[in-house]
């Protein structure tokens, strides 16, 4: 384990193991600090992380997340269907004497917990009782000791700064303007995106479309929706709760079927938005220098299949239509289901 390690073990060279269990559904900061300060006092940290068939987060969601956080700690996960506290069944403390013991053989140096539990715990299972964390002392006013799994499960927004980015990404929601052309996406997205604070993903097909000028070709049609996907993508890692994109691959399926008569497998294939914003063509048309359909007749067959797309991607949408503040007051309704 490095100079780190060596400057913990004993006079005898011994190594410290040190133990800790938990479900963190999900985890947040609260854990992490604890675990990476009994990381940082041992040799060796075995974390179990535990769950039930019905969580509200799936346990092996959980321990892939854990996993990942912590790749210098042991960490395993337990899913059978055990007693959860002593008052379930006498023979609580045998089944978690077993339980422990089969994730650490080993002896164990250090009990880690961060609530009480943990002296009872220690005194089952071996180790001495190491209680990590303002929650022991009753801090509950401090931001890492007052949080909870299930206060985080409750409105994950609210959290969102004290969320590791695995769990952010498990409650990152994008939300995806599509309509036909002169429909007020780009107007909308920047209006919810004053509202909520959330990062906007531009439409890469306007830029590409103003650099070269030239016909587009069902090529220029994949490259842009290819890099329509690359560019939300790429912004979810800095985005919060919520993330608007303006457009994605499926918007290019339409355009794709709309000038080449086809539909491509590779743009209805990309990833999915979790909410789709399909806004009606009750908007005057404007010529912007990049738009293409003017006449009635072809907006109209251009907004038949932006939504048919939709239907055949089996995404969930909702139709928006209305003026100026009445529009932006059903994507604003659009929003608040997408988060309930």
């Amino acid at each position: 384990m490095g100079q780190g390690g060596a400057q913990r073990r004993g006079d005898c060279g011994v190594r410290k193991r040190g133990f800790l269990l938990g479900k963190f559904m999900p985890p947040h900061a609260g854990h992490m600090a604890l675990i990476r300060a009994a990381r940082a006092l041992v040799d060796e940290l075995t974390v179990l992380v535990c769950w039930l068939p019905d969580d509200p987060i799936a346990g092996e969601t959980r321990l892939a997340w854990m996993q990942d956080l912590l790749p210098d700690c042991r960490v395993l996960g337990h899913s059978a269907v055990v007693p959860q506290v002593p008052e379930d069944s006498p023979d609580f403390w045998p089944i978690w004497r077993g339980i422990v013991a089969s994730a650490h053989p080993e002896p164990i140096d250090y009990l880690f917990a961060g609530e009480d539990y943990g002296a009872e715990l220690a005194a089952q299972v071996g180790g001495l009782f190491v209680p990590l964390g303002g929650r022991v002392l009753g801090l509950v006013d401090d931001p890492l000791a007052g949080l909870s799994g299930s206060a985080v499960r409750a409105d994950p927004a609210a959290h969102w700064a004290y969320l590791p980015k695995p769990v952010q990404a498990h409650y990152r929601r994008t939300l995806c303007l599509h309509g036909a052309e002169s429909t007020g996406k780009t107007t909308l997205a920047a209006a919810l995106a004053a509202e909520t604070g959330a990062l906007t993903v531009g439409e890469y097909g306007r830029s590409h479309c103003e650099v070269h000028k030239t016909p587009l070709t069902r090529d220029d049609l994949l490259l842009i929706g290819a890099a329509q996907q690359a560019m939300i993508a790429a912004a979810a890692e800095w985005a919060g709760p919520l993330l608007i994109a303006d457009t994605d691959a499926l918007m290019t399926a339409a355009w794709c079927e709309m000038l080449l008569c086809e539909r491509p497998a590779e743009l209805m294939q990309a990833p999915k938005a979790d909410l789709y914003l399909l806004l009606e063509p009750d908007l005057p048309w404007i010529d912007d220098g990049t738009r293409f359909f003017s006449d009635p007749a072809d907006r109209h067959r251009f907004a038949r299949i932006v939504a048919q797309v939709l239907e055949d991607a089996a995404v969930p949408f909702v139709r928006i239509a209305g003026q100026g503040p009445e529009r932006l007051a059903a994507a604003r309704a659009a929003i608040g289901a997408l988060h309930d």
